[in-house]
């Protein structure tokens, strides 16, 4: 399994329990993904979405913080004299970087933990807010500071934002530098819960262990129809809910359900 989820410069890749663990490994610069990072990261998650053997994802930090956002100050630091990047290499390298690590955490068919202590900062509050379940430190910063940086935000920021917590508080975090404490991240709706910070890891195992523990296949499911919905009218989503319940229903995790509510006991869930 080690070999099919190397770990990389700044992420510490573990599976363990069928669950996937990815940590942001550069403590000493608040983990910061950089190309090499992201690329890993990318990979991992690409190699989950069809692993039958994985049934959650864990995505954390190493030191006092989560991720401090993409490492633009090291993909700047050339020499004066080096050539200067040709016109349209943002626009060319975004879509295998931020641009690819967002959607692949919306659309991946497994529940994601995210466990967040200090800054969560640019990209690393948008991978909170993509996660399905964010546990976070009451005293954790999340903070897009892509305006007081002089460019745009990024990472879907300017569509899952809206989506999650209103255009107006969306106007807030990205356009007036609003930095919201993990308790008030709780109570805007972008973290699941707020603990104390020597509780996020204990409390964030708990939650992939019992995610871990479910049907699988049916909590993929329901979190692809939770995604759509937004997109959907009601007629094209109950067509969605019909055809997503035909699936389940064919499961092993289904046949034990129903037999586990027969005989008055708790499911034993086996991810199939």
């Amino acid at each position: 399994m080690s070999d099919r989820y190397p770990s990389a410069d700044g992420l510490a890749v573990t599976v363990e329990g069928g669950v996937l663990k990815l940590t942001l490994d550069r403590p000493q610069r608040r983990n910061v993904l950089d190309d090499v990072s992201m690329a890993a990261l990318i990979s991992a998650l690409e190699r989950a979405a069809t692993d039958d053997d994985l049934r959650a994802v864990l995505l954390t930090g190493s030191g006092d913080d989560f991720c401090g956002g993409f490492d633009i100050v090291g993909r700047n630091r050339r020499s004066p004299d080096a050539p200067k990047p040709r016109t349209g290499s943002i626009q060319r390298r975004m879509p295998n970087q931020a641009n690819r690590l967002i959607p692949l955490l919306l659309d991946l068919q497994l529940p994601v933990v995210c466990a967040v202590r200090g800054w969560a900062v640019g990209i690393g509050a948008q991978l909170a807010l993509a996660a399905d379940f964010t546990v976070t430190a009451e005293d954790a910063v999340f903070w897009y500071p892509f305006l007081r940086r002089g460019f745009t935000p990024d990472s879907g920021s300017t569509w899952l934002l809206p989506r999650v917590v209103g255009v107006a508080r969306a106007r807030e975090l990205l356009m007036l530098d609003r930095r919201l404490s993990g308790a008030e991240a709780v109570a805007w709706g972008i973290a699941h819960t707020a603990v104390p910070a020597g509780k996020v890891a204990e409390t964030a195992d708990e939650l992939v262990a019992r995610l871990a523990d479910g049907p699988t296949v049916a909590l993929g499911l329901t979190k692809a129809l939770l995604a759509a919905a937004p997109d959907h009218d009601l007629r094209r989503h109950l067509a969605d809910e019909s055809y997503a319940m035909e699936l389940s229903s064919r499961s092993p995790d289904f046949r034990e359900g129903m037999a586990a509510f027969a005989e008055r006991r708790p499911p034993r869930f086996t991810g199939r």
